[in-house]
This record gives structure tokens, sequence and C-alpha cells, in this order.
């Protein structure tokens, strides 16, 4: 049970259903043109030691990480989720254990733990955030690199009044994005039509800016290295709507 004072625990909100639906082999984010370059990247910063995923989920990037030989574990609050990554070609060998990754521990010391697919928005509290570095921080050995891959927030897409920004529209399912620029706090919302009868999913979120991110890394005893726009190494700038960030651990 979480302390009063401290943050509240992160919330499961991917279920059976959800799970079921989650992979998208070889489109999306599981095509191979988003997976092959952040495994290379990973593989590259593990420098040979072992790999922590904070949300593992399905295995999009855990499994073939695991299958260039670097031995990976796992962290994740859905146990559907991790259910269908192990029932897959290598799944069982990538240890998982169900829990909050931002105080859950795995025994032994890692060179690299990852959080992707802006997951680290999950965690819909700053103190939650921090305690999300913290725990990165604890099972890397000095020199150990803990990376981000995050969205910057769109609050430029806003017109003075608007909280909605639309992100995908089709004949059967829409997606929207709710932003409160006052708290950062922000929701993905998906409407979907299946058998005549709809439905609405939302997923709440705390967007979070990469000076913002720099500090939590810093109060966790870790200094900025790397801050790319893509897995690619395409250098981050204004208009970049995302960011690979990579800290390195500096104490003891």
């Amino acid at each position: 049970m979480s302390d009063a004072s401290g943050p509240p625990p992160v919330q499961n909100h991917f279920d059976t259903d959800v799970a079921e639906r989650y992979d998208t082999p070889g489109e999306g984010e599981f095509a191979p043109e988003r997976v092959d370059p952040a495994v290379d990247r990973l593989a590259e910063l593990a420098e040979g030691g072992r790999a922590l995923e904070f949300a593992v989920g399905t295995g999009r990037i855990a499994l073939p990480l695991a299958a260039r030989g670097v031995p990976v574990h796992g962290i994740d609050l859905s146990p559907a989720m991790v259910e269908r990554m192990r029932a897959k070609p290598g799944g069982t060998g990538v240890d998982t254990v169900i829990g909050d990754f931002t105080t859950t521990r795995v025994p032994g010391e890692f060179s690299l733990v990852y959080l992707v697919f802006n997951t680290v928005m999950n965690v819909t509290t700053q103190d939650g955030q921090v305690e999300c570095f913290v725990n990165a921080a604890a099972h890397l050995g000095r020199g150990g690199r803990f990376v981000v891959e995050v969205g910057v927030p769109e609050l430029r897409r806003l017109p003075r009044g608007q909280k909605l920004v639309p992100f995908h529209v089709g004949e059967r399912e829409w997606a929207f994005d709710l932003y409160e620029p006052a708290t950062q706090r922000s929701s993905s919302n998906y409407v979907r039509v299946a058998d005549g009868r709809g439905s609405l999913r939302s997923v709440p979120f705390r967007y979070v800016w990469p000076a913002e991110l720099d500090l939590m890394a810093r109060i966790a005893g870790m200094r900025l290295v790397h801050r790319w726009e893509d897995w690619h190494r395409t250098p981050f700038g204004d208009e970049s709507e995302k960011h690979v960030s990579v800290w390195e651990k500096t104490v003891d």
C-alpha cells in the first residue's frame, strides 16, 4: 500500500480487451521502420550489459532487443499485456515482474533502463515521475543509462480557449487529446463503434517538458548525455515533435 503522503499508484488502463487489440504486427508502432532503429540504439547503449524495460507491455521492443543477445528484464502493471508477450516466441525469456515501474525493484544491476512510446506520461503526477527517475537510477550502476522516448507537448496547436486536439479520424474510430495547461494534465480519448454500439476509452496523462525531465534526472543523480529527435539521432530542435533522451548515472 502506498504512503498517503506519496504519489498515487499508477492505474492499469491496459486490460484484457485493450491487450487483445494492442499489437498491430508490421504496422504503426510495430512497423520495422519504427522498431528497428529503437532496438539498434538501445543495443548500443546497453554496451553488452543487462537491460530493464519499464512498461514492457507485449514485448514490442523487449523481444527484438533480447533476440540481439541483450539480456532483457521487464516491469509492467498489466498482467494481460505481459501474458500476450509470454505467448510469443522468446517471450518467456524476458523475465518480467508485475508492478508499478515507479517503485517496483528487480534484483541485480543493469547497464540500461528504458521507457519508450510516451509511457512516462502515464504517470499522472510530478512526484510519481520523479520516483520513476529515482527507481531507474536505483537499478543502474555508475555510468549506466536511462532512456526515455516521449512527445513534446503540442500546446502550440491550441488556439486560446481550445483544449481538444484530434489525432485520428476514421470511419468507425476517432481519437483526440484533451489538455489542461494549468495542471499539465491531459488525456487521450478513443471513440469506437463496433457492431452498432459505441464505446469510449479515456487514458489520463501528465505531459512533461524536456527541461523538467532533466531536473528529475538531476534529482536522481543522473545527467543528460544525449537528446535526439528520434532513434536515428536526428538533432533535437524547435520543431521536434518528440525526443529520445539519454541520461547517465553519475553517482554510486
